[in-house]
C-alpha cells in the first residue's frame, strides 16, 4: 500500500487491491498505528482524532480526484472487518474511504457498493490510485489542514 499521510496515531494509505477501481472513485484506508479490534477500544481523544482525519482525508480525496478528472460526487466511509474474522490475527479497526464517481461503470453512482470475497475475481482488474492521484490528495490534505475547520486546537487535540 502507498502511504498518503500519517498523524501521531493513524496512517492513511491508498489500497493496492482496491474495492473501488480508480475511475469509479478509488479506495483509501485509515487505521491506527496501534492495533485495535474495533472503535470501542478507542480513547475519546483517539476517536476525535479519527473523526477529524476521516473528514480531512475524505474532503481531500474528493477535491483531489475531481482535480484529476474523476468526478467523485461523494465519499462512503465504512468500518467493516468482515473478511478478517477468519484470519488468525482476527479483525482490526480500519476505515475505508470509497470515492463514488458519478460516471462509475462498475460500482455505479447511487447503488450500494458490492463487496464479494476476493477469491471470486470481482476485483482482479480494479486499478489502484496512481502516483499523481496520491500527490494531488496529499496536496489537498496540506491545503485543507490550514483551514480553521481542521486545526487540531479546534478539535481539542
Amino acid at each position: 500500500m502507498a502511504q498518503i499521510y500519517q498523524t501521531q496515531n493513524f496512517i492513511v494509505e491508498a489500497v493496492e487491491q482496491p474495492h473501488i477501481t480508480r475511475t469509479d472513485g478509488g479506495h483509501l484506508k485509515i487505521y491506527p498505528k496501534e492495533k485495535l479490534v474495533d472503535r470501542t477500544q478507542l480513547s475519546p481523544k483517539l476517536a476525535i482524532e479519527l473523526m477529524r482525519l476521516t473528514m480531512l482525508v475524505g474532503e481531500a480525496m474528493k477535491i483531489g480526484l475531481n482535480n484529476r478528472g474523476i468526478d467523485v460526487g461523494r465519499i462512503n466511509y465504512q468500518d467493516n472487518g468482515n473478511w478478517s474474522v477468519f484470519k488468525p490475527e482476527g479483525p482490526y479497526l480500519h476505515i475505508h474511504l470509497y470515492g463514488r464517481a458519478k460516471s462509475a461503470t462498475i460500482q455505479k453512482w447511487g447503488d450500494a457498493c458490492q463487496f464479494p470475497h476476493r477469491e471470486t475475481g470481482f476485483y482482479d482488474k480494479f486499478e489502484p490510485l496512481n502516483d499523481d492521484d496520491i500527490l494531488e490528495i496529499q496536496k489537498q490534505i496540506d491545503v485543507l489542514s490550514q483551514q480553521e475547520k481542521y486545526q487540531s486546537s479546534v478539535w481539542g487535540l
